[in-house]
């Protein structure tokens, strides 16, 4: 069936003429009441009306899709665009042209929400970080004026406050260090320094350095059984020791007494081995499974700050991860525990 959907304005033009001329062409021929006069009418009429229709399709409509066009770029045309407004934006339907101003307002609206939620990232973050800062520093505050307002010359309480004061320094130390390091996994100021390794051999490393926070919980850490035939990897070993203390650390303050972190190691093809540490503790609810990783992200806020740290260690993780161009992800269940884990490769070649 023919349709004038998709016509170009050449072709529009020209069926917008023939409609004009042959009515025009006929009223001609039945007043002269010769056909050849009613022929030449037509053919007049036809080239008359064509380039009169496309003249004001192709200068006056596409001039304002033009526009339409640029504010879309929002640039000065380059020559690529200049191009692209002289012979190829004029070849196309005003359905086409619709169908770009759509998927360009869809683009836009997502941007928007995109910035919106950094937005709200962004304010969320600086609150966070300024709590965390603001803590030790009232705590130090605390402590000196005491200390100035008479308690200086007793020995007993001078030394207490002094020590609490020097862990408040060391708080923010730490906090300091840690939001540096993660500048710099950023901005690729960190290089890694890649070595071959059994992947084994590490976690039972960490297990071992652990060991005190972990039996003060009464928590045992195991290697899953059947994932014990050594596994090698390639990757900056010292910054993946820090991936899985801060993972157990984490699995620590948040899983049960009495219970179990149970590390997992699989060859998933030929290039990658994928590391996973389980426990059986509290679990984390569906909605804040895409923010865990995020810097200061708390599920529970207000027991997590009892825990220590300043909620950046899988923010850490992260972006050691992301830095080998791997992935790390996360997967939890209320009252049944939660998984991290993360990909390595275990040969050069990438």
């Amino acid at each position: 069936m023919f349709t004038t959907k998709n016509l170009s304005p050449k072709q529009l033009s020209a069926f917008t003429a023939l409609i004009v001329s042959i009515p025009a062409s006929l009223i001609f021929l039945i007043v002269e009441k010769d056909f050849l006069i009613g022929i030449i009418a037509f053919i007049i009429m036809f080239i008359g009306s064509y380039f009169l229709i496309s003249f004001v399709l192709e200068w006056f409509i596409y001039r304002k899709i033009k526009l339409i066009y640029k504010f879309i770029y929002q640039t000065k045309a380059s020559k690529k665009e200049e191009t692209y407004y002289k012979y190829i934006l004029p070849k196309k339907g005003i359905d086409d042209v619709k169908e770009d101003v759509e998927k360009w307002a869809a683009q836009r609206s997502k941007e928007i929400e995109l910035l919106r939620k950094n937005e709200s990232f962004r304010k969320e973050f600086l609150q966070n970080l300024s709590h965390e800062f603001k803590t030790p520093i009232f705590a130090i505050q605390g402590y000196i004026d005491t200390l100035l307002n008479g308690e200086l010359n007793n020995n007993e309480v001078n030394k207490k406050f002094l020590q609490k004061a020097a862990a408040n320094v060391e708080r923010m130390i730490n906090l300091v260090n840690d939001l540096d390091e993660i500048s710099k996994l950023e901005s690729d100021e960190q290089p890694l320094n890649k070595t071959h390794f059994v992947i084994q051999d590490l976690i039972k490393e960490v297990f071992e350095s652990l060991y005190i926070k972990t039996e003060e919980f009464k928590i045992k850490t195991v290697i899953k059984k059947g994932c014990e035939q050594p596994i090698t990897v390639y990757a900056d070993k010292e910054k993946i020791r820090q991936v899985i203390i801060n993972i157990v650390l984490n699995a620590t303050n948040y899983g049960k007494e009495n219970g179990t972190i149970t590390a997992s190691i699989y060859n998933t093809d030929d290039t990658n081995v994928l590391i996973e540490f389980s426990d059986d503790g509290k679990g984390i609810a569906e909605e804040h499974l895409d923010r865990i990783f995020e810097r200061f992200y708390r599920t529970d806020k207000g027991r997590s700050r009892n825990k220590g740290g300043a909620g950046l260690g899988l923010a850490i993780c992260k972006h050691i991860i992301e830095a080998h161009q791997q992935t790390i992800h996360v997967r939890s269940k209320l009252d049944v525990g939660t998984t991290i884990g993360f990909t390595l490769n275990n040969t050069e070649k990438n």
